[in-house]
């Protein structure tokens, strides 16, 4: 028996104004999987360059976006252990999720912490999941190290500066704008605002006030001009993780391609060569690619878990039916934390 539920879909990737409210039939969960009545959806970047047709893992034709929700057990399908109809989860799937309903493989799906709201739920687990993959599995971070976390005040930036305080580390951090620089709980010598004045000399006074000659990890989403002056202030063995580049995030309901083709010719470049005697290290990572993974995520959310986290900071909640004003919110650049759609 099928359930009749609304979903946001685009015909076509390309606009986020072809975005569009319908209904839609769903089916009974299948082997392994789980209907879930969502209650919250957590807006991710990636939503937009999906909508836009700028990222590499939109599926081809229709589709309907969102990567992480919250919301409460409707239904269990065969061969599913350990949930309950009722049940608060949270949960990642890959596109799907703005929605009123969906079929999720039981895998990923989490039990929502103790104390924890449906928007907080809903924020958690793509901002976290990064930052401690960026952090643990890639950077390598150690007690004592100093790390610089580009966009401080988003979702992935907070989620990381949490993380790199319980790991004993000490951070610095960047924001698109002085009004996020609070948010960061930094202090005001750690944080530089990226507005294109004096970039550098501001690292080295950052630099300096921490006593350091160099950054031990760099977290980057940002990518753009800021990429080298940050390459070049690693110090020896140091790591650069890049997992975004809000840099190419484009202004409008469609991309300028002009514009994007000249900002992606003039993209950061290294010598690999170069990079040895540099004794540096760059890596890039896409969270969705591990999708095929779910024991490893598993493994890191339960990693996480262990650390006890407070939930995350939820900066905006808006309505289910206003999903094209949330996405043109987030794409904006004015939000701090995590932007969450409340169904």
């Amino acid at each position: 028996m099928s359930l009749l539920r609304q979903i946001w879909h685009l015909p076509k990737s390309g606009d986020i104004s072809r975005l569009q409210l319908a209904g839609d039939d769903l089916s009974e969960p299948a082997p392994g999987c789980v209907t879930v009545r969502v209650a919250a959806v957590g807006l991710n970047f990636a939503d937009v360059f999906a909508c836009l047709g700028l990222y590499s893992a939109t599926p081809s034709g229709a589709f309907v976006p969102g990567l992480e929700f919250a919301g409460v057990v409707d239904a269990v399908g065969p061969s599913v252990d350990g949930l309950a109809v009722g049940q608060p989860v949270m949960g990642l799937t890959r596109f799907g999720a703005y929605t009123t309903h969906l079929n999720v493989d039981a895998r990923y799906l989490w039990p929502l912490p103790e104390g924890w709201s449906m928007a907080e739920g809903a924020g958690q687990l793509v901002a976290s999941l990064t930052a401690w993959y960026a952090l643990r599995e890639l950077g390598g971070l150690r007690p004592g190290q100093f790390v610089l976390v580009q966009s401080a005040a988003g979702g992935v930036g907070l989620a990381a500066l949490g993380l790199i305080d319980r790991l004993r580390g000490e951070a610095a951090g960047t924001v698109g704008q002085a009004a996020k620089t609070e948010v960061t709980g930094l202090p005001s010598e750690r944080v530089i605002v990226r507005d294109g004045i004096a970039f550098e000399q501001r690292l080295d006074k950052v630099l300096a006030s921490a006593g350091r000659d160099g950054f031990d990890l760099v977290l980057d989403a940002v990518a753009g001009p800021t990429f080298q002056p940050l390459y070049r202030r690693l110090l020896p063995g140091g790591r650069l993780v890049i997992f975004g580049a809000a840099d190419l995030m484009p202004s409008g309901q469609r991309p300028n391609y002009a514009k994007l083709g000249w900002q992606y010719w003039r993209r950061p470049k290294l010598d690999p060569v170069s990079m040895i005697s540099e004794n540096k290290s760059v890596m890039a990572f896409n969270l969705i690619w591990l999708w095929d993974r779910a024991d490893e995520m598993r493994r890191l959310y339960d990693e996480l878990s262990a650390l006890e986290l407070p939930p995350p900071h939820i900066g905006r909640v808006m309505p289910f039916n206003d999903a094209t004003a949330a996405l043109r919110y987030l794409q904006s650049g004015d939000s701090v934390g995590k932007v969450i759609m409340e169904v």
